[in-house]
């Protein structure tokens, strides 16, 4: 990175072309962090005229001395504070938690401290402390994300329906508005849900929609079928498949006279619109249309 990217990003001067390139090195994150957080900080709240009356009645009778202050001595103490503040502000955003997210029709890999791999689905976002990585294998997940866990202590997953822990293992986790989803690829996974422990050795899951635990079969294969631009469902609610859909091609969806309740088997591509739209209308006897970036599901001589 240019050296002057910095002073010129704090001052706003930077080109659309440097800004691109100032956003990919690897100080950006760190700058942006400290800009944020020392944004944050306010000054304490001072008393102009009570300040005023004290040193007069403090001082009036007294004789006042003058020192006059070296220049350079004024701007040292400056460039100090300033120092302790940037400080300040350095330590506490190196406490706070370590943050990726997806947005539709994005996907994002990383690998944790201690060579775990994660895959972030589309509308996807995990949280994890990198500090305390080596005390807790901690992970709080909003959305899909497909696990590689290295071997090593406890290993948890924490969604708003359930956790979900392991030591060693492979495996997959969906939490969406009410739809909770764990299967097990390698290894053995504890799911946690309502208070009650349920263990998946491989090829098993543990399905939960709107609180009510459905009967699951075994995977057909042994990553889960979104990583191979596929996604599948099995006797799952049309209202979560247009959901999935939305996310993956960033679309909005809309329907008419669709029963959103209908169980629908089957899967659609992640990378051919078309294809998708037919995938997901000819199996649920439903008509589409397709506009720009939106879509409209309907039935035709409906009651």
């Amino acid at each position: 990175m240019q050296e002057n990217y910095l002073a010129k990003w704090l001052n706003n001067d930077l080109s659309e072309e440097e800004l691109a390139v100032f956003k990919k090195s690897a100080e950006y994150a760190s700058y942006e962090k400290l800009m944020k957080v020392s944004g944050t900080l306010e000054a304490p709240d001072f008393d102009t005229d009570k300040a005023l009356t004290d040193f007069k009645n403090n001082h009036i009778q007294k004789g006042i001395k003058v020192i006059k202050m070296n220049p350079m001595r004024k701007l040292l103490r400056i460039a100090a504070a300033i120092a302790v503040i940037l400080g300040a502000s350095y330590f506490y955003v190196s406490t706070l938690d370590e943050s990726v997210s997806t947005q539709y029709a994005e996907r994002s890999e990383l690998r944790l401290p201690d060579n775990s791999e994660i895959i972030l689905n589309a509308d996807s976002r995990i949280t994890y402390s990198e500090k305390n990585w080596d005390k807790e294998r901690n992970i709080s997940l909003q959305g899909e994300a497909f696990f590689k866990v290295a071997k090593g202590q406890k290993f948890t997953v924490a969604t708003n329906d359930g956790l979900v822990t392991v030591l060693g293992t492979q495996f997959n986790v969906e939490n969406r508005k009410g739809f909770f989803e764990v299967t097990c690829y390698e290894g053995l996974v504890s799911v946690l849900f309502n208070g009650k422990e349920s263990k998946l050795p491989a090829g098993n899951s543990f399905v939960a929609i709107n609180g009510s635990v459905l009967k699951t079969e075994s995977p057909a294969n042994t990553t889960p079928s979104w990583m191979s631009n596929e996604s599948t469902f099995k006797s799952i609610p049309l209202n979560y498949v247009l959901d999935e859909f939305e996310r993956q091609y960033n679309i909005e969806v809309k329907t008419q006279n669709v029963n959103l309740e209908q169980l629908f088997t089957g899967s659609f591509s992640n990378t051919n619109i078309n294809l998708a739209l037919q995938s997901i209308s000819t199996p649920s006897q439903i008509k589409y249309e397709l506009e720009g970036n939106n879509v409209l599901f309907y039935v035709e001589n409906a009651p």
